[in-house]
């Protein structure tokens, strides 16, 4: 069994809290990886001998990110969309059935090359853990080949075969619902590990959305939801009773939405690049800490409302608009979304974790936001292997 030591951290990102510090900051720190797991974390002048040193040059450390929403398994492009937009446009969900089309029509192989080549975009920038949901096939037979592609990459699968209503189903949005919870579940819920719905107008009604999840539920498949993304509704709520990990988006809020957050165990994922793809307000990140809700990060990786696989530039955007500090808008990209996944393993940087690791071309996480844009990665350490 090889080691490996990364020393002279000059400001390692643990997520352990303490008293006083609840990012686990230490300084000119050191850390042991063996067998792809943590091993060891403490000062340098401490660390253990290990078959292989890496010197970090007092650059900093964090863990890997956590993105825990993405829809990377899609065909085609939107980029028309986002220039009419830009020009105006307003944004609705119904866009999502271009993209339907376009991946109905893809191959296995065209989908399989086009998430690895999104995989490798993301671990280069430092993300090492990728949650993935289908959506963009709303027939059975692609709805299985999309939660079936994911699953060749990545553990963490959603099923969200309820993410419109497809245009052969217009104005039968109860019958597409019963699909979603029979044949189309049955042909999914055997690569899946989560199921999801978009409670919103324009998609899924609170009624229609409560079926999804419970017979998801029933099916071994745990809750998430997308909720109050274009406006204020039921979802929240919905999503607390039936105990949903996460609740993704929630731009719009109301006080008894943040509460009874508060109070729950659901994450609160909030998705940067969607407010910037589509000029809507940015949900304040200030009000939901101060009142204690656990907020994760991600990039929702999609072609239409937020084409960016960066972490990093969420980070830096939800420093910048949405009323964050740095060291919380780490912690929500990498902590929060191990929350919003249920997972302990990961998001952190301690004894028995895996050997998840993001080394900085900076002395510090600060530089993140700081330095919006620049490439900062440096090295990414995935499983305890070095991947850059």
């Amino acid at each position: 069994m090889s080691s490996t030591l990364i020393t002279n951290i000059g400001e390692l990102t643990t997520n352990v809290g303490s008293p006083g510090d609840r990012f686990g900051t230490l300084a000119d720190a050191a850390v042991l990886i063996e067998d792809g797991l943590i091993s060891w974390v403490g000062p340098s002048v401490d660390a253990p001998t290990a078959d292989e040193t890496v010197d970090a040059g007092g650059r900093a450390v964090i863990p890997g990110f956590v993105d825990s929403h993405s829809h990377i398994v899609f065909g085609g492009d939107r980029a028309a969309e986002f220039e009419a937009r830009m020009a105006g446009q307003k944004y609705a969900a119904g866009g999502i059935r271009s993209t339907v089309a376009a991946t109905r029509a893809a191959t296995d192989a065209e989908l399989r090359t086009r998430v690895r080549g999104f995989l490798d975009e993301m671990l280069a920038q430092g993300t090492t853990t990728v949650e993935i949901k289908s959506g963009y096939g709303l027939d059975v037979e692609t709805e299985a080949r999309l939660v079936r592609l994911a699953a060749e990459v990545t553990e963490e699968v959603t099923y969200l075969g309820a993410h419109v209503v497809p245009a052969e189903y217009a104005d039968r949005g109860d019958a597409y619902v019963d699909l979603v919870i029979g044949e189309m579940l049955d042909a999914c819920a055997p690569h899946a590990k989560w199921i999801d719905v978009f409670c919103e107008t324009g998609a899924f009604s609170v009624t229609q959305s409560r079926r999804v999840l419970e017979a998801g539920i029933a099916r071994g498949l745990k809750p998430r939801v997308h909720a109050s993304q274009l406006g204020p509704g039921e979802g929240v709520q919905l999503a607390i009773e039936l105990g949903a990990a996460s609740i993704d988006h929630g731009t719009y809020l109301t006080d008894d939405d943040v509460t009874a957050l508060a109070a729950s165990d659901t994450v609160l994922t909030l998705l940067p690049g969607v407010e910037f793809s589509t000029r809507q307000p940015y949900p304040d990140a200030r009000r939901l800490i101060d009142a204690g809700v656990t907020v994760a990060i991600a990039c929702d990786t999609n072609p239409g409302s937020s084409f960016t696989s960066s972490m990093p530039f969420c980070i830096a955007v939800a420093v910048r608009d949405m009323g964050m500090t740095p060291a919380e808008a780490v912690w929500a990209a990498t902590a929060g979304g191990a929350a919003a996944l249920q997972r302990s393993d990961i998001g952190v940087i301690a004894p028995g974790a895996r050997a998840d690791l993001v080394l900085l071309d900076a002395p510090t996480r600060v530089h993140l936001a700081y330095r919006p844009g620049v490439p900062l990665v440096k090295t990414v350490w995935k499983d305890g292997v070095a991947t850059r």
